[in-house]
């Protein structure tokens, strides 16, 4: 198979820097970037060509960068939408701009990155756009309804496009991991706001105490997580002969919470399915 031409956003740790060592271990040629160049600088000596990136960029600042990335090697085959971060704290402590940062780099973030690149992947009449989603995309959690509400926006917006953009040779990729040992907990990545609200002491403390303490003991490997999201872009390895999927559940942990999910909304409808029929005009 041709080297295929990876851009991937959020480089500097975790998934995106699994992805990045996976991608040149297969042979592929990668586009490593993040907001602040010198913490990719490893990738370029691995490597990788590299690029400054901030998600959050104007629509204007983006499409300069879309042009200066496929310059680089003349095509752009695949598009993951990494960057993101988690931000914690109750519904009723998060101010508009607690909503607006999130949204803006979970959601609006990958939404603008991806639009920048769809004229590029109409005109090659190919592409595949991965968004990093997050089981937190399967059901709301207490204090995290920031990054949730994020995440289940991801889904929907992806979802569409796909449905836009597939007559185009385009296809998209929801990817929902579970807890993989990346860099979302630590302190760079996440923001915990204390409540001010008495009421919500308990909840909060329990929780935050949690999350912290899960940072650098989750289950799931990154580089293994990367192999197997690559695997099922390129149709290898265990994804030989499949379609690609809409959505890809990623790890033990999201793919039993799916379950109970699809579970308890089919007992859901059976229960209430005669209060919601029967009820045309």
């Amino acid at each position: 198979m041709t080297p295929q031409v990876w851009l991937i956003t959020g480089t500097s740790s975790g998934f995106g820097a699994a992805f990045v060592h996976s991608l040149l271990a297969r042979g592929d040629k990668v586009i490593a970037t993040a907001r602040t160049l010198s913490k990719i600088s490893n990738l370029k000596d691995a490597g990788a060509s590299i690029l400054q990136l901030d998600v959050t960029s104007s629509p204007k600042a983006l499409q300069k960068t879309v042009q200066e990335a496929v310059a680089i090697y003349g095509r752009i085959d695949v598009l993951v939408n990494n960057a993101g971060y988690s931000h914690f704290g109750t519904f009723e402590d998060a101010t508009p701009k607690d909503w607006q940062s999130q949204f803006d780099t979970n959601l609006f973030g990958a939404i603008n990155v991806s639009r920048a690149f769809l004229p590029h992947f109409r005109a090659n009449k190919a592409g595949v756009i991965v968004f990093i989603g997050s089981a937190a995309a399967l059901c709301g959690m207490p204090t995290l309804a920031l990054y949730c509400g994020s995440k289940w926006a991801l889904t929907g917006a992806a979802e569409s496009l796909n449905e836009e953009v597939k007559s185009f040779g385009i296809h998209t990729l929801i990817v929902q991991p579970g807890f993989f040992r990346t860099e979302l907990l630590n302190a760079n990545n996440t923001t915990y706001v204390e409540t001010k609200i008495s009421d919500y002491e308990p909840l909060v403390n329990g929780n935050f105490e949690i999350f912290r303490g899960a940072n650098g003991v989750q289950p799931g490997d990154p580089r293994k997580g990367a192999e197997r999201i690559i695997d099922t872009v390129k149709g290898e390895g265990l994804a030989k002969g499949k379609k690609l999927p809409q959505t890809l559940y990623l790890g033990s942990d999201v793919i039993d919470q799916a379950k109970k999910r699809a579970e308890a909304t089919l007992e859901l409808l059976k229960e209430w399915e005669e209060i919601g029929s029967n009820l045309d005009v």
